[in-house]
């Protein structure tokens, strides 16, 4: 009953405002794929990955070289000699797991090291999607690709292109998919013919006249 009412109330206010205020969105994950900055991060994330996996596979075959030889020699180990050989590989694949965990798992080095590369682009992104907020007097910005579900958006709305202009990575043609939002669906005065003037048509050649149709006369 309470998650029924919330919904019911959350829907109300989206409408309420939807008829009182300007509400727009962008899609963050589009605007980024066209700053160069975001590429190069994502390329120097690569080279990180690349080498801390380098690292994780060498822990790895460190303890699966303790493993082998352990095997090789169990049969001519004491169960005291057995034992330490055990301990030994099991500290060295719980490294390894400590290792992995470090790097790759939540805020690890991995997740910290891509923050601080992405916390100026997130800045400057927001920076301009508050300046077009303004500018175009949006009481409330969405965003597509975040962990709000837009169900269905209706491309007039969408305001990722004026966001992209902001930042200098405008195009000749729309970078966004879909139309541009209402405020830019107006005639062009250059489409218009001017005050006073008709529009013209080519003349067409007038009809030539038929001439009558002459009868022959009978041969006598």
């Amino acid at each position: 009953m309470k998650k029924f009412l919330f919904i019911l109330l959350a829907g109300f206010f989206l409408t309420h405002v939807s008829i009182a205020q300007k509400i727009g969105y962008i899609d963050s994950n589009f605007i980024l794929s066209k700053m160069p900055a975001y590429n190069k991060v994502q390329q120097e994330m690569d080279k990180y990955a690349e080498t801390w996996q380098k690292e994780i596979e060498v822990l790895q075959q460190q303890a699966d070289k303790l493993k082998q030889e352990y095997r090789a020699e169990e049969v001519l180990l004491t169960e005291e000699m057995k034992k330490k050989r055990q301990a030994e590989i099991s500290k060295k694949e719980t490294e390894v797991r400590d290792y992995q965990r470090k790097v790759f798992g939540y805020e690890g080095m991995m997740f910290k090291r891509r923050q601080d590369l992405m916390r100026p682009i997130q800045d400057e992104v927001f920076t301009a999607v508050e300046k077009v907020s303004k500018s175009k007097q949006i009481a409330i910005m969405f965003d597509k690709s975040g962990d709000l579900v837009m169900i269905y958006t209706n491309p007039i709305h969408d305001y990722t292109e004026y966001v992209l202009e902001e930042l200098g990575l405008a195009s000749d043609k729309a970078n966004a998919k879909g139309k541009q939002p209402a405020d830019t669906l107006k005639e062009n005065p250059g489409d218009l013919p001017a005050v006073g003037e008709e529009q013209k048509e080519e003349p067409q050649p007038a009809a030539q006249p038929k001439k009558p149709a002459t009868k022959k006369k009978p041969n006598n």
